[in-house]
């Protein structure tokens, strides 16, 4: 495996770490976990829950102690056009008539396992065309 293929695959698993510890922090506080990497083309949403009436959608940025960006730093302005077309389409296909948001959770990770730093809820909103 080249070192870029093993870079990808580190960051890969944190990120696949992060998503699971999102997921646990979220039921924890009373959200339904209705769908993990939900995927259309090629946009995918982290996680989509139900709270409170309202469906959520939340984008999960997971880094280790020694990145140089803050996480909530990659979640550019072309991240959240790719997330908020994921989403529509998410509506449409499953048929939803709920208020939709867009929050951020962002952890860390280190050698004793991940942690949430923040959960940013409403975090941004559809772009203007």
């Amino acid at each position: 495996m080249g070192k870029q293929s093993e870079f990808m695959a580190i960051n890969n698993d944190i990120g696949k770490g992060g998503e699971a510890a999102a997921r646990a922090f979220l039921e924890r506080k009373g959200y339904q976990i209705i769908h993990t990497n939900w995927h259309y083309h090629h946009y995918e949403l982290d996680i989509v829950a139900f709270h409170e009436g309202e469906l959520v959608i939340v984008e999960v940025k997971t880094r280790s102690q020694n990145y140089l960006l803050e996480p909530e730093e990659a979640v550019d302005l072309k991240k959240i056009r790719r997330t908020v077309t994921a989403a529509d389409a998410y509506v449409r296909f499953f048929n939803y008539h709920l208020p939709v948001r867009f929050d951020i959770i962002t952890l860390l990770k280190d050698k004793e396992g991940y942690h949430i730093r923040e959960h940013i809820e409403d975090a941004f909103y559809p772009p203007a065309h």
